[in-house]
């Protein structure tokens, strides 16, 4: 990986694609922005109607799913935590979620916001605590963790 690319303060769809292996309909990320190496970055996830879950979740009142929420704070997590260790491809792979609520439906034209801040690495291990938030309201939240392992 160019060494410019490590030192990304965003990261858009097109760094995403080579960041992460997950494609639609299961990128729940669009960009993520105000990365600072590892320790802080924000997702951003805009919600559609088109999105093919809202066909069963639910037919006559479209909410986003919470676990989807948590998939989201997790990619961006990873993608902050590859474009600072990566040189080579890498796998990431989620192994806890603690913590988590969610406090308001999100809806067909939200935006998400997924604010990740490190609270702990260990050798190629992070744990982050996020907020997904819209329009500054925190509607879901979760400690998650992963590993990272070469591709």
């Amino acid at each position: 990986m160019d060494e410019t690319v490590k030192r990304l303060e965003a990261a858009d769809i097109a760094v995403v694609l080579k960041m992460l292996p997950h494609r639609y309909p299961f990128l729940m990320i669009d960009r993520v922005i105000d990365i600072r190496g590892d320790e802080h970055g924000i997702g951003i996830k805009n919600v559609t109607i088109n999105e093919p879950h809202f066909q069963g979740h639910f037919p006559e009142n479209p909410v986003f799913p919470g676990v989807l929420m948590i998939e989201g704070m997790a990619q961006t997590a990873g993608v902050m935590c590859i474009l600072l260790t990566s040189s080579t491809p890498k796998k990431v792979f989620f192994m806890t979620i603690d913590k988590a609520k969610f406090r308001k439906p999100v809806l067909p034209g939200d935006t998400i916001e997924y604010h990740m801040n490190k609270i702990a690495q260990r050798r190629m291990m992070w744990w982050y605590r996020g907020e997904a938030k819209v329009n500054g309201q925190v509607v879901a939240e979760a400690e998650v963790g992963a590993m990272i392992s070469d591709a």
